[in-house]
Order: C-alpha cells, then sequence, then structure tokens
C-alpha cells in the first residue's frame, strides 16, 4: 500500500494488500492467460523449461515482508521463469533511509527496485549508475512487448522525467485508463469502516463530523467489548511502522476530508493538499486535519477506545486482531480480514458508515503511472530475464496472475469471462485459507505477491475479457446475491450498491485530478532535507506521545513542545518549499 499517502497500498496493498485473488494450472508456465491464450511474444518467450534457475534480489521500499517469496505466487514464477524471488524490505531492514544507503553504498541495489517514490532516492539510485537504462541493447524492445503495449504513456513520463527524453529507468506503477472520475472500484483506498452489525445495534446515529464516531463507538464497544478469543475489544488498532514524515494513522483523517500528502509530481513534506481545491494545509496547523485526528485520538483513548498495544506492535499484528475481532472501526476497506464468508452470512462485518461532512480523497485514472515506480538494477546479471518477467507484469495476464493467482485455483473461465471458484470465495481478498500443494501449498494471505507493488490501475479495464481486472467487478461477482450484511448496508444506505456509489451519489468524493509535467520533481536541498528528517522524528515522536497523555494539561504541555521543537529545527523552512511545489501543483492541474 502507498505508505506515504495512505496506502496504500497500495498496496496498498496491500496493495497491493488492498486486491487479492487466483487461479490456475497445475503446470503455470503452460497456463492460459485470463482470456484463455499466450499470443502475447513477451509472454510466450518468458516460458522456463530451457532456463537456468535464477534467484534475484528484490529490494522493495513497499514490501512488508522479508524473505524469499513462498505459495502459490512462488510456485507461478518458477513455473514460468525459473526464477526465485528474495524480498528485501527496507521498512523491515533498518528502515527505508538506512537500508537504502546501506545497499547503495555497498554498490547494489537488487535485480529489480521498487521505489517507494520517484523523489531522491529515485533520482540519486540514477545519478549514480545503480539503475539499468531500458533502451541499453533494446532491452525495452526486445523482452518489453506488453510494457510498450498497454503502458506507452508511463514509459513516456519516465524517458520525460528522468532520461533526459531518451533513456529509460523505470515504470510508474497503478497505470489506468486515460478518463476521469474515481478510479476505485466497489470501495475507495479508503473510507471510514465499522463494525456495521454493531453500528445498527446502537442505534444507527447520525455522524456529521470525524468527532462524532468516538461516543457512537463507545457503545459499540459496550454491545461487544470482548473479541472473538475472548480479548477486549478497542475502536483504534494502530502501528507504527508505516509512519513516514508523520503519523500515518493520523494523516488518515486527512485523507477522508480530502487530502493527502503530496501527489506523484510532489511527493509530500509537511503539507496536505486537496484533490480538487487549491488549497494546502501545513501538518501543524491548528486548525488542520492532522491535529484534529491528534486530538480524536487522545480524546479517544481517554475513552478507552485505542488499543494500548498500537505503541509497539506491527502492521501484521494489527491484521490479526482484525480477523479476530478486536477492533472496531478501520480507515482500510481492504483491511477488513473480518469479513469471512460465514460472517457476512450472520450479517456481520465491516462496511462503510459516512460522516455528513467526508470528502474521501480518490486517486483518480493516471495513465502516466503513478510514483511508485518499477526499475531493475545495473549489475542484474540477466537484465533480459527481469524485464521478461516485468513486462508480464505488465500484460493482462501476468496482471491477473500475480493479484488472483492461475487460472482454476481461485478462479476459472466460462464463456470468456472470469469466474470464482469456490476457493476463491473463501480465500479472497487475503484469508488464510490453505491452499493445495499442486498450486504451492501454504496458505492464500502467505502466498500472496508480496512484492507490494501494482502495474496496472486493478479497477481498469482487461483488454481480454472486457472487464474490470478487480474481482469484484466482475459481472459475474455482482450477479451474486447480496450476503445478509450486504442486504442490510444496502437498505441503509437507501439502495446504493457499493461504497463507492453511495459516496459518488452524496457529494462525498474529492477525486485527484492527475498531471503530466514533463520534468522531474524538484529536489529538495540538502539542508532541508536534513531538516526534514529531524523535524518528522520529532513530530511523529511527540504525536504518539500525544495520543497517550495523561490529561488535557498533558495533551497541551506536549504540542507546545512538539510545535516548538519542530519549528525550531526548520519546520518552517521545509515547509515553505513544500508549499512552493504544491503551488506548481496546482498550476499544472489548469493546463
Amino acid at each position: 500500500m502507498k505508505k506515504t499517502g495512505l496506502a496504500s497500498t497500495a498496496v496498498l496493498l496491500a496493495l497491493s494488500l488492498a486486491a487479492c485473488s487466483s487461479g490456475g494450472d497445475k503446470n503455470a508456465s503452460s497456463s492460459p492467460s485470463a482470456s484463455g491464450s499466450s499470443q502475447n511474444p513477451s509472454a510466450s518467450a518468458s516460458s522456463a523449461p530451457n532456463k537456468d534457475a535464477y534467484k534475484i534480489d528484490v529490494f522493495s521500499m513497499l514490501s512488508n515482508f522479508s524473505g524469499e517469496q513462498q505459495g502459490w505466487f512462488a510456485k507461478v514464477v518458477k513455473d514460468k521463469f525459473n526464477l526465485d524471488l528474495n524480498i528485501i524490505s527496507s521498512n523491515l531492514e533498518g528502515g527505508g533511509d538506512v537500508k537504502f544507503s546501506a545497499m547503495m553504498s555497498a554498490g547494489s541495489l537488487g535485480e529489480l527496485v521498487v521505489f517507494g517514490d520517484d523523489g531522491q532516492k529515485y533520482l540519486d539510485a540514477i545519478k549514480t549508475g545503480m539503475l539499468l537504462d531500458w533502451t541499453q541493447d533494446g532491452l525495452l524492445d526486445k523482452y518489453g512487448q506488453n510494457i510498450l503495449k498497454y503502458a506507452p504513456k508511463a514509459i513516456e513520463k519516465n524517458k520525460a522525467n528522468f532520461g533526459g527524453g531518451s533513456k529509460v529507468y523505470g515504470i510508474g506503477f497503478d497505470v489506468g485508463e486515460d478518463k476521469a472520475g474515481p478510479s476505485e472500484a466497489k470501495d475507495l483506498t479508503y473510507h471510514p469502516n465499522l463494525r456495521f452489525d454493531l453500528y445498527q445495534k446502537a442505534g444507527s446515529p447520525v455522524i456529521k463530523t470525524m468527532e462524532d464516531y468516538l461516543p457512537v463507538l463507545k457503545k459499540m464497544q459496550e454491545l461487544e467489548p470482548k473479541s472473538d478469543s475472548g480479548r477486549p475489544t478497542y475502536a483504534f488498532s494502530m502501528w507504527q511502522d508505516w509512519d513516514g514524515n508523520m503519523m500515518m494513522n493520523t494523516k488518515a483523517w486527512a485523507g477522508l476530508n480530502g487530502f493527502d500528502e503530496g501527489d506523484g509530481f510532489n511527493p509530500g513534506g509537511f503539507t496536505l493538499i486537496s484533490a480538487d481545491k487549491d488549497e494546502m494545509q501545513g501538518v501543524l496547523d491548528e486548525d488542520g486535519f492532522y491535529m484534529r485526528g491528534l486530538k480524536l485520538y487522545y480524546d479517544a483513548n481517554q475513552m478507552g477506545l485505542v488499543d494500548p498495544d498500537s505503541l509497539t506492535q506491527k502492521f501484521d499484528d494489527v491484521t490479526n486482531k482484525m480477523k479476530d475481532g478486536q477492533i472496531l472501526f478501520t480507515w482500510f476497506p481492504w483491511l477488513n480480514t473480518y469479513n469471512t464468508p460465514e460472517r457476512l452470512a450472520e450479517g456481520k462485518g465491516f462496511a462503510l458508515v459516512p460522516f455528513q461532512e467526508e470528502r474521501t480523497f480518490s486517486y483518480g485514472f493516471n495513465p502516466y503511472g503513478g510514483n511508485r515506480v518499477w526499475a531493475i538494477g545495473a549489475k542484474a546479471k540477466h537484465p533480459e530475464r527481469i524485464m521478461e518477467f516485468l513486462d508480464w507484469l505488465y500484460s493482462p495476464e501476468g496482471t491477473t496472475v500475480a493479484n488472483y493467482g492461475p487460472e482454476g485455483l481461485a478462479w476459472k473461465l466460462e464463456g470468456g469471462k472470469q469466474v470464482l471458484t469456490d476457493f476463491g470465495k473463501e480465500a479472497l481478498p487475503s484469508n488464510t485459507t490453505p491452499v493445495p500443494a499442486e498450486y504451492g501449498g501454504g496458505t492464500w494471505r502467505d502466498g500472496s505477491n508480496q512484492i507490494n507493488n501494482s502495474t496496472f490501475k486493478i479497477t481498469s479495464i482487461n483488454p481480454e475479457t472486457g472487464e474490470p481486472y478487480d474481482y469484484n467487478l466482475w459481472s459475474s461477482t455482482l450477479a451474486q446475491a447480496p450476503n445478509k450484511l450486504e442486504e442490510n448496508w444496502r437498505a441503509a444506505m437507501g439502495g446504493a450498491t457499493t461504497a463507492k456509489e453511495y459516496l459518488e451519489k452524496n457529494n462525498l468524493l474529492a477525486v485527484e485530478k492527475q498531471i503530466f509535467t514533463g520534468t522531474a520533481p524538484t529536489v529538495m536541498p540538502d539542508d532541508l532535507t536534513q531538516k526534514q528528517g529531524q523535524v518528522a522524528q520529532v513530530i511523529k515522536q511527540y504525536s504518539w506521545k500525544m495520543v497517550f497523555a495523561k490529561n488535557d494539561a498533558e495533551f497541551e504541555k506536549l504540542k507546545k513542545e512538539m510545535i516548538a521543537k519542530a519549528k525550531g529545527l526548520g519546520y518552517d523552512d521545509v515547509l515553505a518549499f513544500n508549499k512552493e511545489q504544491n503551488e506548481k501543483v496546482f498550476a499544472y492541474r489548469k493546463q
């Protein structure tokens, strides 16, 4: 998922953790594509039988996993390319900056590299010769035909922005169709999701502001104080390992009000920028959404609504707590591991419960791709095989299989359209459903693609089926009778069938306009970069302290200290730079 701009992601998400599924032939190297064909020259050229085993280091600044890829995705990649993926996560190995610096010093970023954004790290890697130019020896032309066919504008952007108009060092993620409107599927990347069954038991009170969730969540906690395993329930269970320039879980509230940290041109800092208005906020603005979010969490903690483990736990801990029923609220629809088929059939589960002032951030479609970049390390032993693999990921077949597995496991074809199998209905989106040994064994979730970066926007149309890649939008899925939770939710929401539909109809979305600048993002000067890093540490450290402050007096004392220390370390200087870049974004949007 997108950690600097919520993610996620995408990720994400997982995006990505946000979208998963699968299906397949026992021999993935000969399995058909989503349309039942395998005519693409790059796809057919990448069959594995005559290739030596090749273990590659995949350095991902987005992954939440380190180690060798396992399970069904590992088997697909092994069968098709004879590749073994050793994933190196900068998030889990000393922190992003530390691991990146160490690998740069060692002279190699691995064979396949995934950047969290196309800012300083990406520019430094290009400048120091750590990334391969895809035009070298005709690499892209020979082994990247899917990329050239399905993502030409993304290549155009990288060439113009980073390659001096001729070289190509990578390609952006989430390449979408060239059209306006929200790009999400049935759900947005993030919007307020509550245990809807408990919300209804609490009387379905109207929620006007984001602060109005607290008394509602308190009633829900009183209705169900214990999880399935007998552990205490909480409204909010948070984690620190996705924090960047600020506390990510607090920044989420800005996203629910139409603001996010930067965009593809200005990757962020200490401003929050509106998706569709010429407005921005400093993260420490007294009346800004970040400071409001901190106060909301402080009040929630005083009410016993914040999980005390939030200070020490990781993202994986939260997903397990969600599955157990220990959490009552989430910003991320894709985190709904609680929503198993059995619970949904009983009418239990998470669903959108909007607030009247909501304007959820929507990223829109972007044919030029987003700012998370796929690249190939300059020292890759067999760059052509890395390009083959990446090119496959940018094909209809590769996108389908990387998200939903080989045909036959989680999905199958009926009349040229994709249909979920019984296994898929149980396993998706990210459940611990056991996978048959013939498909790689393990569980569905553990075997999912752990690189945690996407290629196409999953709501884009798969040209081989004529339907979106997202299984939630397949005609076969939409035709299914709603489960009990969906029935209850739709009735309460005036007949809207999806969260996206409800938010669109009620004007509760802020859709970002994508821009193409033809130039690389302005690099922050070294002195400001140093200041930003120091200030970010202060903001994160004090944000968590403020949430768990003992009383109002301590909360206010910590807030004053945070602001004073941040300003003393150069917050205003960095903020001025961020605002200057945001003004450029506003100008590009008008073009």
